[in-house]
């Protein structure tokens, strides 16, 4: 199973998510390094363990206060060795990539307002991450009878169980797991324990996006490498997200 790190960031820092209440957001404080700036905490969690894939949410982006554009160039030069799956919502530039090491993830929250069809008009790979909070599904529950619009890989993502400590939506991943079994699922928010990890495995969940659990110290290195061990290389995992409508 695949393990992800999170981080969000909010005015140049890396900020701790919980239950998707932004105006709350404050600066992380970890034991993985000093301070809230993006290399330390991307350093951090390097150190912890060797991961190949990072999800950045850029939240000024997403609240419509900015942007993190050229800090997410200088990252993406600077780790050449991560593949960074950014969620900056619909930007008026389009989905161009600024680095070959670069996923666009296109979130729920972000189609709020915009034809079901939009989707269809995105020309290079994404990732698409159903945003929900509580059982409401932001940007529609529309979208759920819209498979055929989906790409390969979709992200669960239950906003209200970021940094809760209620564990994962386990009957909603069921439900995806039964209803797309042709998706390569990634669980996002709630994860405490190996006991989750290894529940979610059995589900047959691809992935797993991590932030709380990792700052917490409550998945050890070895935990992560155990479950990161059954992962296919790199290249092979991108033909989930190359495998698109």
């Amino acid at each position: 199973m695949q393990i992800i790190p999170v981080i969000d960031l909010m005015d140049g820092c890396v900020v701790h998510a919980k239950k998707g209440q932004r105006d709350h957001y404050r600066p992380i404080q970890t034991p993985l390094c000093k301070g809230s700036s993006p290399y330390a905490v991307i350093d951090g969690l390097l150190g912890l363990h060797g991961f190949n894939t990072l999800y950045v949410a850029d939240l000024d982006a997403l609240t419509g206060s900015g942007d993190h554009h050229e800090l997410l160039g200088r990252l993406q030069r600077d780790y050449p060795q991560l593949q960074f799956w950014i969620d900056q919502g619909l930007p008026p530039s389009g989905l161009a990539s600024p680095a070959a090491n670069w996923v666009p993830v296109i979130g729920s929250e972000s189609l709020v307002g915009k034809n079901r069809g939009y989707l269809s008009s995105v020309d290079r790979e994404f990732i698409l991450s159903l945003d929900f909070m509580g059982d409401d599904l932001l940007g529609g529950k529309s979208l759920l009878e819209d498979a055929g619009l989906w790409p390969g890989t979709l992200i669960s993502m239950s906003l209200s169980r970021v940094g809760a400590n209620e564990g994962p939506d386990f009957p909603r991943l069921e439900w995806f797991r039964a209803q797309w079994p042709e998706k390569y699922i990634i669980a996002a928010g709630g994860v405490r324990s190996e006991d989750d990890l290894t529940r979610l495995d059995g589900l047959g969940i691809g992935g797993v996006m991590l932030a709380s659990a990792l700052h917490s110290g409550a998945l050890h290195p070895s935990v992560l490498r155990s479950f990161e061990s059954k992962v296919a290389p790199v290249e092979g995992q991108r033909l989930h997200l190359a495998t698109t409508f």
